[in-house]
């Protein structure tokens, strides 16, 4: 009985095999291949699978993020004036933090690319297999709101203690109420010393507790976060600002030279 390649392809795609499925007309057309013997071969078309079934799981990865934008490691611009060290971002690279359930807490003012960073570190995460959320800290504090009207708090701080590496963005833009003091203790104690947590914040470390402004659980939260974290001390102009000022500036520029 021949089997056309078709009904091949057929089954491998019925069997989700759709990396093999997808390689295999090319791989058959490849004249370099001919020489190959039937074990090397199918090793190809083995590590076409799995690096299919990889780029997916990857892509997944970085969807439930819920990333606000695209950022990587490769796209950070040292060229500005804001204190950032390459050299304490290669060390953050090596997820050795991650490894050992420690913090990252960039601080800075607006603008400057504190979310940025952050966002390329979970980024970097998702790439090397490890699960990263990002979310804003007014929205988190509105979902627990909801989570707890629905009776399905638990589950979700369940939900929040099982990322690798969850963002918490725009921390200590107001002061917060006693119930949402106490829910982000919570998610702090869940996460010490079991998983990562990355902050960014316009609020310097040492005001912290005016933020949070229960005293008693101010000084935990800071305990379980400050005190096993890598910090990253931003400063200087907004970067956008700085680049409106300079496309603006090109714009005039060009104008003026024109006859």
């Amino acid at each position: 009985m021949t089997i056309s390649l078709e009904q091949t392809i057929s089954k491998m795609n019925h069997m989700k095999f759709l990396g093999m499925a997808a390689s295999l007309p090319e791989r058959l057309n490849n004249s370099s291949h001919h020489d190959l013997s039937h074990e090397e071969f199918i090793t190809l078309l083995i590590d076409d699978e799995w690096v299919c079934r990889e780029n997916k799981k990857l892509k997944r990865r970085i969807k439930n993020a819920k990333f606000k934008i695209t950022a990587t490691l490769d796209a950070i611009d040292y060229g500005f004036k804001r204190g950032l060290q390459k050299s304490k971002i290669m060390d953050l690279s090596t997820l050795n933090w991650v490894q050992h359930h420690q913090n990252v807490i960039i601080t800075g003012p607006t603008g400057v690319g504190k979310s940025f960073i952050a966002q390329a570190l979970a980024h970097h995460a998702c790439q090397r297999g490890l699960t990263s959320f990002y979310i804003r800290l007014s929205l988190l504090l509105d979902q627990l709101l909801i989570e707890r009207a629905q009776g399905t708090f638990a589950r979700y701080l369940m939900k929040l203690k099982k990322h690798d590496v969850l963002i918490i963005d725009d921390w200590g833009l107001s002061t917060l109420k006693e119930q949402e003091s106490q829910d982000l203790l919570e998610i702090i104690e869940d996460r010490y010393e079991q998983k990562s947590t990355i902050i960014t914040t316009q609020l310097p470390i040492k005001h912290w507790h005016e933020f949070i402004q229960n005293a008693t659980i101010a000084d935990a939260i800071c305990d379980r976060l400050v005190h096993n974290s890598f910090k990253i001390e931003l400063k200087g102009e907004s970067i956008r600002k700085i680049k409106g000022e300079k496309e603006k500036n090109e714009e005039t520029t060009k104008n003026d030279v024109r006859p």
